[in-house]
């Protein structure tokens, strides 16, 4: 764990800081005003997209589809753009595509729903509890979104304090002694246990989750994605 932490401390005085501190500002813009409900809905579609494939895929087809496409592309359109850009199970990327719709409005949802966690916590409570209530809520009401996949779309609209449980990730903690195994599946027992394993790390590091989550990414793959 003391060389992890050791790694993630050296490029934190590094250039790459700057690229990452970057890509968490856009994020939080989410949490503003500056995006509008459909940038949500294409980055809740780009997260079911990501289940079981490189991020690089799943950027590429939300680059070709847009926010239009997501919302309003035929079945076969959908599926033709996901088979063009390499994706797996494109009929089946396709078809939560079209389930999601019923979730176009999902930066309401999402607001209105943390809003009204927030108001029912009392003060003292740390704000990443709230967090995980808003990711509960979608692993039950998104037809293929699990544990990961939810904790990366809020990621990617501002939230700060849910660990992403990718394979880079999970190759980092079982390198490092952290976890003794990588799970074969991420059960919500298993997925929260190793999740606390994160938040460890992230007091040792006094950096969230969403930051850490980047630069552990970096580490493995060599570039700052989403």
């Amino acid at each position: 764990m003391q060389q992890l932490l050791k790694q993630i401390q050296e490029l934190k005085q590094s250039r790459i800081r700057q690229q990452i501190d970057q890509r968490l500002f856009e994020f939080h813009q989410f949490q503003t005003n500056n995006k509008t409900a459909q940038d949500w809905f294409s980055e809740f579609c780009f997260c079911l997209l990501t289940a079981n494939a490189k991020s690089k895929t799943a950027c590429a087809v939300q680059q070709e589809l847009g926010a239009e496409g997501f919302a309003a592309a035929s079945f076969d359109e959908l599926v033709s753009v996901i088979r063009k850009n390499k994706h797996r199970f494109h009929n089946t990327k396709a078809k939560y595509i079209i389930e999601a719709r019923k979730h176009q409005n999902i930066k309401e949802k999402i607001m209105q729903y943390n809003d009204e966690q927030q108001i029912n916590r009392n003060k003292n409570e740390k704000k990443h509890k709230n967090e995980k209530q808003v990711r509960e809520w979608l692993v039950a009401n998104v037809k293929g979104y699990g544990y990961k996949e939810a904790s990366h779309f809020l990621r990617n609209v501002g939230f700060k304090n849910l660990a992403i449980l990718d394979r880079h990730v999970l190759n980092h903690l079982y390198e490092n002694k952290i976890i003794q195994k990588i799970p074969q599946s991420l059960s919500q027992k298993n997925y929260l246990k190793i999740e606390k394993n994160m938040e460890s790390l992230c007091s040792a590091l006094q950096m969230t989750q969403a930051e850490l989550d980047m630069y552990l990414w970096y580490m493995k793959a060599g570039d700052v994605l989403k």
